[in-house]
């Protein structure tokens, strides 16, 4: 059993940076000398933070509400995980396609002074008479935080009143962390806390936890559970789509895994330290390389090593004549990566099966695991930068003004702006991931590139907000 419980805050680990500019080179020999140090910004230009991931994780529940107790404009990023909540519904065939059940408290200038659990009390009344749901999430927020609105004695005192909902405070204080997953650790440990409640379940056989976030796409969910499914496993997909009944039987799993590297890492951790649920945490299933790697780990788990190399022989004979055709199309192109710290390393490693020439990476975090990317990369790409930053697109259009990359994958506003082929990597309505996923993402890069007009035109139009001085500077000179 774990003897240090994890506190929810991944700065509490040791060697995470979030603010570094260097090269994959000098990062790995910075590393083995013991000079990696945390640095800030001195200006930044915004962050993600931890609150919109908590609620991102879990706003696709059924019969469930999620009242945000802050001021209005918290929730305004929460329109991606609502547009990826409607399109998910239709690609899975449900015809009365709604959103998400979301109130905010519209904490104000009054309640910052005389505090807000009168609005929070009759916002979860409001939950409670207008739908009736299973569940309700409380999400803290930096202003909750800093006023101090107790929400876990609010919670149990609302609790009594409403026994038939089960109401779960989430602590995700935008101010807590830097890094922006730690609001999906901070989702994981209140269902642990307050729905599972140490439960003893009967195991059932073959089922394996597949944890997914938002952005994952209804044809990623089933080219994983497709997968799966060869090794003779039960899925239990959670906790996008999912439901009350579907998180209650995490327990009953004989083993877990994530499809994305930093979403669910340590709540299997817990799920391991107390309901010895075995677990694979490998990378994020993009290109032959990672998918290889993230299959043989859960293969591993639960001991079908032997029929798993079966498998990827036969995907590989069927795959590799047409990632062939894509390598003709993309060999030598250089690109330019920008997403999360899981999905921007495995997206490196894709080019690869391309052809394709890495000359810059932008990511949230460093860690030891991105070390164990990094070193893998440097075998393969002669130099490249590497950007650790949390939304600092500043950053990221100096970095593309001076490099010049052919391609562009990631979120893609900002370098679509300036005239660069992009195509979206955090896409949660198109496949990107496993062996089906790897050859419509190929193509994608492949046609944007052929076809780059669309961007072309709109940089001739758009204009970003930077002087023309900006572009001069060194990129990282507000790392302190």
């Amino acid at each position: 059993m774990a003897t240090i419980k994890y506190s929810g805050v991944r700065e509490s680990h040791p060697g995470r940076i979030n603010d570094l500019g260097s090269t994959g080179k000098e990062i790995t020999e910075n590393n083995k000398k013991g000079c990696l140090k945390r640095a800030d910004r001195s200006f930044a230009q915004g962050l993600q933070c931890q609150q919109i991931n908590s609620m991102a994780a879990l706003m696709s529940l059924e019969d469930a509400v999620f009242i945000s107790h802050s001021p209005q404009g918290c929730v305004g990023c929460t329109s991606m995980a609502v547009d990826m909540y409607r399109v998910g519904q239709i690609h899975r065939g449900i015809k009365n396609v709604k959103n998400p059940r979301i109130i905010v408290t519209n904490i104000d200038q009054k309640n910052v002074v005389f505090g807000g659990e009168q609005k929070l009390r009759e916002s979860v009344k409001k939950a409670v008479e207008r739908y009736n749901p299973k569940l309700i999430f409380i999400y803290a927020s930096c202003a909750s935080g800093i006023i101090g609105d107790d929400i876990d004695a609010i919670s149990k005192s609302l609790q009594e009143e409403y026994p038939d909902t089960i109401i779960v405070p989430i602590h995700c204080e935008g101010f807590k962390s830097k890094v922006c997953a730690s609001g999906f650790d901070a989702a994981f440990i209140s269902i642990n806390k307050y729905i599972l409640k140490n439960i003893k379940v009967e195991k059932e056989e073959g089922l394996i936890n597949l944890f997914a976030p938002t952005t994952v796409s209804f044809a990623d969910q089933q080219e994983m559970e497709r997968m799966l499914n060869l090794l003779g496993a039960k899925v239990n997909y959670i906790p996008f789509y999912s439901s009350l009944e579907k998180i209650r039987r995490i327990p009953a799993a004989t083993a877990s895994t994530s499809i994305c590297k930093v979403f669910a890492d340590e709540f299997m951790k817990q799920l391991w330290d107390e309901y010895e649920i075995p677990y694979s945490h490998t990378v994020m299933p993009i290109g032959i390389r990672n998918t290889d790697k993230w299959y043989r780990g859960i293969a591993k788990v639960i001991g079908k090593e032997k029929e798993v190399e079966e498998i990827i022989a036969k995907e590989h004979e069927r795959i590799e004549p047409l990632v062939k055709r894509l390598h003709d199309r993309l060999k030598g192109k250089r690109v330019f990566i920008c997403g999360g710290t899981g999905r921007s390393f495995a997206a490196a490693a894709l080019i690869d099966d391309f052809g394709m020439e890495l000359v810059g990476l932008e990511t949230p975090t460093y860690d030891e695991d991105a070390q164990v990317d990094i070193d893998y990369l440097n075998d393969i790409h002669k130099n490249y930068v590497v950007d650790i930053a949390n939304m600092q697109p500043f950053e990221q259009v100096n970095l593309l003004k001076k490099l010049k990359p052919d391609a562009f994958i990631g979120v893609p506003s900002w370098a679509a702006k300036l005239g660069i082929p992009t195509t979206h990597v955090l896409d949660g309505k198109r496949p990107t991931m496993g062996y089906d996923g790897l050859l419509f993402l190929g193509n994608k890069i492949a046609d944007q590139l052929e076809n780059p007009g669309f961007n072309k035109k709109l940089a001739e139009h758009v204009k970003l907000p930077y002087r023309e001085s900006w572009y001069e500077e060194d990129a990282f000179k507000y790392i302190v």
